[in-house]
Order: structure tokens, then C-alpha cells, then sequence
């Protein structure tokens, strides 16, 4: 079982994304059933809506999932856990206030050091812990001994038992913390790959502590993909649109180009264009570096272009508001110059709007758009063009600049043949 665990807190970021193609490509290659896992058990963070945006969003994207759970619905397991924990002794009460908590740390700051718990609740007797009945949170016992982490990716890591330190487990109100949850629930799914964020990378020894206390001993196999950094170096946050699945999507690049361009960047693949099947046939976690990716929107524009290119003539004419093929093969004149579905609505709602026309051609403008209403139907260009010098005595930059304004909308683009290769049946609306 792999899994993809997204929370319902914001938008999909395209690192969550890629995250979801990886784990979708190797549970196809390793014929292993992949789990979708809503993390929503942070009450106040979730936003309604934002699980049926997921779902619609990994569908719009081809990653299929066999198993759906919803976090929260794993409650009774978590709290049984930490409370088989406290029976154990491998966790314990701690009864330490926020404000006792702050102080220790900002000591730690001020002298330097790395902030770890110091023990206070540790080993209080039972009657100590019987008579306190302020608010506690459970704590599990720092590990006894180093912790290894195996990454695919990044290779081998040691903790030492500071590093993992006795962390809390079960807030106040009873409800896990991210790592005990997720530890729990990955222990329940029998997860036997875990790919997610280089930013996860320091919880994993967390969670192999939890299992380990729990006496989970199935060795999971983790990879954590580098993070993605903006064109300024930095890593890419929710100040950065290009982050956002949603704001690619409304600017015209199509779900193929963009995962595409996530599983290309900070990898060795066999091409530089390709679909998701071709890539489950030669993925590789282990080509994926180990250095940060950049993302580079000027590339992706590249990539949405080349795959516009590959598109169905009928598929692209439905994207730019049309159900023809003939539009289609249209849009695809302006690739030249347009490299997203935004940029090519644009070109192509320019030849069926009104035309703005400078006053130079006008009259020209307006005398050729009276001929082409009147006009025969013609299956050739050279032939529409004989017609409109004849009737016309236009020729030349008279001719042509006003001629172009009229069907293709603007003053430069692609050859006029061409273009009247695709209009001729449009023409008298083109023009009107």
C-alpha cells in the first residue's frame, strides 16, 4: 500500500501534486493499491470544501486511488494507542502549561541551546498525576537508542534520541498530533512506501520511534522529494501563483503539460516530452536528486506548448469555446506566439469579436469587410484574395494590413492562407 495525504487547509501546492504523480506512478509499477488520506484532524485549519477539491483535482490529473479514508474517522485508534502507551510506560502525562513551556524555550534561546523537554512530568507518581486535574497532554518517552532513516533519495540519516526527544503525542483536547496520526494510521494501511516532502523528512524518525513503541516492526521504504524553489532561489510559498494547481490550471496550462514538467524537474528522464503512461514505463525514484528543483514557469510554458501541439484538433477547439476541429487546427497557427490555452482563447476571440482598427486602415478595413459579406464562397484563398483585388484595386500593404486585421484579428500573425484555410466556412461571422 502506498499513500498520498493531503490536509484540507488551502489550496493544492504544486509540491503536494507532485508528491500525489509520484506515489500514483509507482503503486501502477509496483502493483501495490494506493490510498487517498484526507489529514483532517486540525479542526480549526480545514476548510470546507477543500477535501471535493482534491478529489476533483486528482481526477482532472489522472492519479487514481483504490482506498479513500478520512483521518478524523481514525479517532478511537489514535486515542487507544496513546493510552495502550501510557499502560505501557512508553509514554507519559504531562501537565506543563503552554506559558511554563514558552519560558523554557525562549531560556533555551537566550543561552543558545537546542530546546528539548526536560523531563518535569517524566516520572510522576500515580497519585501525582491522580490528584492533578489540570488539562495534560500525552507525551511519548524519548527512544533509548539512535534512530536510522533509509531514503531512497537522500540515502542513509542517523538520529540520536535528543534529536527525536520526548514529543507530544495527544494534544489537550484528545486529538493526535500530525506525527503520532499519521504513524498510526500508516501502521493500520500497512504503508510499505512512503513518498512525500523533503519538508516531512525530519518527522520521519517520529514516527518510526511511534511505531517502534507501539511494536510495529514492518520496515517501510521512505523517499522525500527535494523541495521546489522559485526563480529568486527561495522556496516557492503561497506568495508565489505559480505554486498554486489552481492558478496554473486558470492560466491556460493543461493537466498533461504540468505533470509533464513536475516529474522532468530535478530528474533524468529518457525524453523531455512525455504522457504519465510513458513515464510509469521508466520512472525511477532513484534518478530523482538530491538537490533542490527550480521552477522555471518559462519552461512549462515550453512543455504546455508542445503538448498543446500533440492535442486532438477537437479537443483543443472545445478548450478555447468552439466544438470544431477545424477551430482546433486553427488554434494551433498561434502556437507560435501563444503557449497556453489563455493565450490561444485570446487569439481566437480576437478573430471573432469586433476589430479594433487603426485609423490608417479604416477605410480599407472597411470596404474589404463589405466585400467579403458579399462574396461567393470561396474554397481557396488565392481565389478570395482575386476576388477582393479585383473589386477592390487594392493591393500591396493596402490590401493585406486591413485584410489581416478582418479575419485574423491583429495586425501580425500567422500566413494569411492559412488562416482562410480554417475560416472559410466562418467567414460572413468573422467579419460581420
Amino acid at each position: 500500500m502506498l499513500r498520498f495525504a493531503p490536509s484540507p487547509t488551502g489550496d493544492m501546492h504544486i509540491g503536494n501534486l507532485r508528491v500525489a504523480l509520484f506515489n500514483h506512478i509507482m503503486s501502477k509499477k509496483r502493483n501495490e493499491p494506493l490510498l487517498l488520506r484526507i489529514e483532517d484532524t486540525d479542526k480549526e485549519r480545514n476548510i470546507e470544501g477543500k477535501e471535493t477539491e482534491i478529489l476533483e483535482l486528482l481526477a482532472l490529473f489522472g492519479i487514481e486511488h483504490e482506498e479513500y479514508q478520512l483521518q478524523s474517522n481514525n479517532l478511537k485508534f489514535h486515542r487507544a494507542m496513546a493510552l495502550q502507551l501510557l499502560h505501557d510506560k512508553k509514554a507519559f502525562s504531562c501537565f506543563c502549561t503552554p506559558d511554563t513551556l514558552d519560558a523554557k524555550r525562549d531560556a533555551a534561546k537566550e543561552a543558545k541551546t537546542a530546546y528539548r523537554y526536560d523531563g518535569t512530568c517524566e516520572n510522576l507518581h500515580a497519585e501525582e498525576v491522580i490528584d492533578n486535574m489540570a488539562p495534560f497532554t500525552i507525551r511519548i518517552k524519548k527512544p533509548s537508542h539512535s534512530i536510522s532513516v533509509h531514503d531512497i533519495i537522500k540515502g542513509e540519516s542517523s538520529f540520536a534520541p535528543d534529536d527525536i526527544d520526548s514529543f507530544i503525542i495527544m494534544r489537550t483536547d484528545k486529538y493526535p498530533t500530525y506525527n503520532f496520526a499519521c504513524a498510526v494510521d500508516d501502521m493500520l494501511s500497512d504503508v510499505s512506501l512512503i513518498i512525500r516532502g523533503e519538508d516531512h523528512f525530519s518527522n520521519t524518525p517520529k514516527q518510526i520511534a511511534i511505531h517502534q513503541a507501539l511494536g510495529y516492526d514492518k520496515k517501510i521504504e521512505y523517499a522525500h522529494l527535494p523541495i521546489i524553489l522559485n526563480n529568486e532561489g527561495k522556496k516557492m510559498s503561497k506568495r508565489d501563483d505559480a505554486s498554486s494547481v489552481k492558478w496554473l490550471l486558470e492560466e491556460g496550462y493543461i493537466p498533461e503539460a504540468i505533470m509533464n514538467y513536475l516529474i522532468l524537474i530535478g530528474n533524468k528522464t529518457p525524453n523531455e516530452i512525455f504522457t504519465l503512461q510513458n513515464a510509469i514505463s521508466w520512472f525511477d525514484l532513484g534518478t530523482i536528486s538530491k538537490s533542490p528543483a527550480h521552477f522555471d514557469i518559462d519552461k512549462l510554458k515550453f512543455i504546455n506548448r508542445e503538448h498543446l501541439r500533440m492535442m486532438d484538433p477537437k479537443e483543443l477547439s472545445r478548450y478555447v469555446g468552439f466544438a470544431d476541429e477545424e477551430i482546433g487546427r486553427l488554434a494551433k497557427l498561434f502556437l507560435d506566439e501563444a503557449g497556453t490555452l489563455k493565450e490561444l482563447r485570446a487569439k481566437i476571440s480576437a478573430i471573432f469579436s469586433p476589430k479594433t482598427v487603426p485609423d490608417e486602415y479604416k477605410e480599407g478595413f472597411d470596404i474589404l469587410r463589405d466585400l467579403t459579406l458579399k462574396a461567393p464562397h470561396y474554397d481557396d484563398y488565392e481565389s478570395y484574395k482575386a476576388y477582393l483585388i479585383q473589386h477592390s484595386g487594392f493591393k500591396g500593404k493596402n490590401l493585406f494590413k486591413p485584410l489581416r486585421i478582418l479575419i485574423g484579428g491583429c495586425e501580425h500573425g500567422p500566413e494569411m492562407g492559412d488562416l482562410y484555410e480554417h475560416l472559410k466556412n466562418y467567414l460572413k461571422e468573422v467579419v460581420k
